[in-house]
């Protein structure tokens, strides 16, 4: 199983302003293979704005506490934001979360298309995304 740090989710009440300051002040680009990824209806139809570096990611997100009661689960990835890994191998990392007692959200296929995603909390409460892309065979 290969795991790979994928990108950093910052929730935010203003993504255009977001959006702004990480293109100018640490010229960001935008990501363009995502805006057309999204899931809206029965996913998250919050404001986004995607950038990288060119190797990783940043999600600007709406801040929206309301996904986890809408979801059903018990886990909120938009609430404080997360980061996020990409694995080639989702149900052997469910696995393993499960085997060291870690409790996770399984969001299945949600916000992105083709995108399988989990989260659950670090030690210190910090929500951590694993996912797989299921229309990719890139980790």
């Amino acid at each position: 199983m290969k795991i790979k740090l994928h990108h950093v989710n910052f929730c935010s009440t203003d993504v255009s302003a977001m959006n702004e300051f990480y293109c100018t002040v640490l010229d960001l680009e935008p990501e363009p293979s995502l805006p057309a990824a999204r899931v809206t209806a029965g996913g998250y139809a919050g404001k986004v704005a995607f950038v990288t570096d060119g190797a990783t990611q940043l999600h600007l997100a709406e801040r929206d506490l309301g996904v986890g009661f809408r979801t059903s689960n018990a886990i909120n990835p938009l609430e404080r934001g997360h980061i996020a890994f990409r694995t080639d191998d989702l149900e052997a990392f469910k696995r393993r979360l499960t085997e060291k007692g870690i409790p996770f959200s399984d969001y299945g296929a949600w916000a992105m298309n083709g995108w399988e995603q989990i989260f659950f909390h670090d030690p210190d409460g910090n929500v951590v995304e694993v996912h797989q892309d299921r229309t990719s065979k890139a980790v």
